[in-house]
């Protein structure tokens, strides 16, 4: 299942566990039909296993031309923060089922490195 390929790509991770807040409004209207998932999620938040990542006005700019740039796949602004936020902090691995991510590119034509793998 997908909750057991998660666990075991957590058990690989030993950085903090990031995300920013369009991900995070995806996730809660995901979860919204679940028993307690938004109160787990913001639970993940508050007790610091979920950090949350800044993110301001200057980078808006990067987030449209990245949605810009991927209109055909389309690139929805969870997605266009989640790059954005990843070349400004040079991060490089995230764990998603998105496999637009596959697609997207860093800076220097970096690919990302997704978890869970098939």
């Amino acid at each position: 299942t997908r909750h057991d390929r998660c666990v075991e790509a957590l058990k690989g991770i030993r950085e903090p566990l990031a995300t920013v807040w369009p991900v995070l409004t995806e996730a809660m209207h995901l979860l919204a039909d679940t028993r307690n998932g938004c109160d787990e999620l913001c639970d993940m938040i508050s007790d610091g296993v979920l950090k949350m990542l800044s993110m301001d006005a200057t980078d808006i700019g990067r987030i449209k031309d990245l949605m810009r740039k991927h209109r055909d796949v389309p690139m929805d602004v969870a997605e266009a923060a989640l790059v954005c936020v990843a070349e400004r902090d040079r991060l490089t691995r995230i764990l998603t089922f998105d496999r637009d991510f596959d697609i997207y590119r860093l800076q220097r034509r970096t690919r990302f490195i997704v978890l869970p793998r098939d």
